[in-house]
């Protein structure tokens, strides 16, 4: 089945270039002129996979993003802007964002990026497609299957790449992990993304699964390294 992607994009001519590249690669493709428009087409839509700038009119991108997480909506968001500043990019990030690209951009970075989200989304975040796995640790659940996590019994609302950077940490329990392998595995492209990512993501899942935040007993730093996940 084609992949669905929507373009929430206000330069018609960047707009129309993109989507003739992604329709050349086979991927269904439709466009949104203001932020407005972008989050009623992606209520309807529930695209594969979002494209979204963030000086847009109407609403602008990051208000977009925080309302349709803030609904449920998992598609992956691929944030692309002239907006450069490291401070824009960890906004992005802990509103939900997978991915940010900078204008001007190559078209085959893009394309690659494009397809790279597409098929982690498709394959899980583990990326094996296997059977249903419930990994736990003191008293948080999580349902990899559902991707559902409780804490206590109750069910606890984790942005996307929160869960997923907690998957990863989980499937590598007791193992210290590095940042860079983090920024790998959950976010894909290492050496683009600034590190402080993980951290603000640590800092947010320790806060809601956490007995303690500040005396963390579960999801542990491990000195000059990264972190690490006790059970």
């Amino acid at each position: 089945m084609r992949k669905k992607i929507l373009i929430v994009e206000d330069n018609p001519d960047l707009a129309y270039g993109l989507r003739n590249n992604l329709e050349i690669e086979g991927y269904l493709v439709e466009v949104a002129g203001d932020g407005r428009a972008g989050l009623r087409a992606a209520r309807v839509l529930e695209p594969d996979l979002l494209i979204l700038d963030l000086m847009l009119p109407e609403l602008d991108g990051y208000q977009v993003l925080r309302r349709l997480r803030e609904e449920g909506h998992e598609m992956p968001v691929l944030i692309l802007t002239a907006r450069g500043e490291e401070a824009d990019k960890v906004q992005g990030f802990r509103l939900g964002a997978d991915q940010y690209v900078t204008k001007p951009f190559g078209l085959l970075e893009l394309l690659a990026r494009v397809e790279r989200l597409l098929d982690r989304a498709a394959l899980g975040v583990d990326g094996s497609g296997g059977d249903v796995t419930l990994l736990q640790f003191g008293d948080v659940e999580v349902d990899t299957a559902a991707r559902r996590v409780l804490r206590d019994g109750s069910e606890v609302s984790l942005t996307p790449k929160e869960y997923e950077l907690l998957v990863a940490l989980l499937r590598r329990r007791g193992i210290a992990v590095s940042r860079r392998d983090l920024l790998d595995q959950v976010w894909g492209y290492p050496t683009l993304i600034v590190s402080r990512t993980v951290d603000t993501h640590i800092a947010e899942l320790r806060r809601k699964l956490e007995p303690d935040p500040a005396n963390p007993r579960h999801i542990v730093t491990v000195r000059k390294v990264g972190y690490r996940l006790e059970v």
